[in-house]
């Protein structure tokens, strides 16, 4: 067992929390634990606040371990809990109330596991934004990996070595998971780790501790609205990554100048003393670290003369999509920052480039003998935009778009998908994604809101996902483009708490 006078005494950024910890860095410990099922005798219990306002169920949790656990720090006041229950009352002694917990929580974790451990922490790089996240994570890892780093990634599309991914619940787990993992793949030898910043995990503090160095801004569309408040407030909390005072590592934030909410980031990184603040763009006429002067896309990839500051070089992608160059270029200025110390150079990348390997359900084109399938995760309107904007300028016959939204979220965002669909595809289809505990109707019948009768003339309404997919299988011609859009990587789908299996790559396969 260990004491948390051991891991708090020799580090500053510690200080604060010393004085309500007092009576308690002499007691012997065995782990942290977040969840009260996974308790054993003698581990700190760290109890959180719930995110909707009622704390009974954290009442429960505490006294569910009280009798097991060295003792609870409660991120919840004393006085709440007691008046939740007042058996609590007796066990006072064991319940230390810290209000700011989360902002050492991740520091405390990692200086626990370091302690007895020789295992040198990766160097990490985040990426944050609504779209494009799992893309330039995934492509820096595979780039410093083609340069000879082992690399991993933590994300949407899972977590571990490139190769060996295992699937993730989250896009950021919760602060334990996500240090735990640190520590995994320090066991594993991993040089770099290259991971998914959400917002509900940078507002959570779920990333703290983590040692950043380089932080990657992609864009902001709507999304996760039924969380934040609004746009603005979307924002700052992606902005906390390029905030040094949050990650104190912080070498480099690598910024899309395209994106309308980059300047917030771009003063957050400022203000707060990043030593490196690299610009991206695709817009020839911009001042930028990094310029996409030309870009020539098609089917199989695309052609891009890259200007920087570091010089200009011309570049063979095999990713599809216009957005992809984007991706691209972000992940190109991550991996030269990261690797200035490996004299990885800009001329390096143009053969690194052409191994690259698109995302998991990213523009994931299906093998078909005729026509042109592919499978993506867009879910929001932006990222269902970029897919068809990308795909049309290739599209001799009709572009088809399948695509639903996910029950239990953001309903405003619904018709907005629904338009989106409808102004850059010829012929829509609108189905269920993940329905979760709404009926699936009802999320298609908030999507058809200020639908006209052209409009309509053009959709097929389908609830059931595969019968959608069939209809377009079925009817698509020669010459046209279907893109399956919202899933991407999944292989469920969720109806009812149940995740039953549900692959719409699988499903293309089967039908064509």
């Amino acid at each position: 067992m260990t004491k948390l006078s051991s891991l708090i005494n020799n580090n500053p950024s510690f200080q604060p929390i010393l004085l309500p910890l007092a009576d308690y860095l002499e007691t012997p410990f065995q782990k942290f634990q977040l969840d009260s099922r996974k308790v054993q005798q003698d581990d700190i219990f760290i109890l959180l606040a719930s995110e909707t306002g009622n704390q009974t169920k954290s009442t429960e949790y505490a006294l569910q371990v009280i009798e097991k656990v060295a003792f609870i720090i409660s991120e919840i006041p004393l006085e709440q809990l007691f008046s939740a229950n007042a058996d609590l009352k007796n066990s006072a002694d064991k319940i230390c109330y810290i209000a700011n917990i989360r902002q050492f929580l991740g520091s405390l974790i990692q200086a626990n596991f370091q302690q007895n451990s020789t295992n040198k922490l990766p160097k990490v790089i985040a990426v944050t934004g609504t779209n494009g996240k799992t893309t330039i994570s995934q492509l820096t890892a595979q780039l410093l990996q083609n340069f000879g780093k082992t690399s991993a990634v933590m994300g949407t599309a899972g977590n571990g070595k490139l190769g060996q991914l295992q699937q993730a619940t989250h896009t950021t787990g919760d602060v334990l998971a996500v240090q735990s993992f640190l520590q995994q793949m320090a066991s594993e030898n991993v040089e770099v780790l290259s991971l998914e910043a959400s917002s509900h995990g940078l507002q959570q503090y779920r990333l703290q501790g983590v040692p950043v160095q380089v932080a990657i801004y992609t864009n902001l569309s709507r999304d996760h609205l039924d969380y934040h408040h609004n746009m603005e407030e979307y924002a700052q909390a992606k902005a906390r990554l390029f905030d040094k005072n949050h990650f104190l590592g912080l070498t480099h934030a690598i910024i899309n100048i395209d994106d309308e909410y980059a300047p917030i980031m771009l003063a957050t990184a400022k203000n707060s003393g990043v030593k490196e603040i690299w610009t991206y763009t695709l817009e020839p006429t911009k001042q930028a670290t990094f310029i996409a002067k030309s870009i020539q896309p098609s089917l199989t990839g695309a052609e891009i003369e890259l200007v920087s500051d570091f010089g200009t070089l011309a570049l063979h992608s095999p990713l599809l999509g216009r957005f992809n160059v984007a991706n691209l270029l972000a992940s190109v200025a991550g991996t030269l920052a990261l690797a200035e110390q490996w004299d990885l150079k800009l001329f390096d990348m143009a053969n690194l480039v052409t191994q690259l390997k698109g995302a998991d359900g990213r523009m994931d084109r299906v093998p078909s003998e005729e026509g042109c399938f592919i499978v993506d995760y867009a879910h929001t309107p932006d990222a269902l935009i970029q897919v068809l904007t990308s795909l049309k300028a290739h599209c001799e016959g009709d572009l088809w778009a399948v695509f639903g939204c996910g029950g239990d979220r953001d309903k405003g965002k619904r018709p907005l998908m629904a338009q989106a669909g409808l102004n850059y595809a010829d012929k829509v289809i609108l189905t269920a994604d993940n329905p979760r505990s709404e009926d699936p109707n009802a999320i298609l019948q908030d999507m058809q809101a200020g639908m006209s009768d052209e409009q309509y003339a053009r959709t097929h309404i389908e609830p059931n996902r595969k019968s959608a997919i069939e209809y377009a299988v079925k009817n698509a011609q020669d010459n046209d483009i279907v893109v399956i859009a919202g899933k991407g990587h999944e292989t469920y789908q969720e109806i009812n708490g149940v995740r039953y299996g549900f692959d719409d790559r699988a499903v293309l396969a089967e039908l064509l």
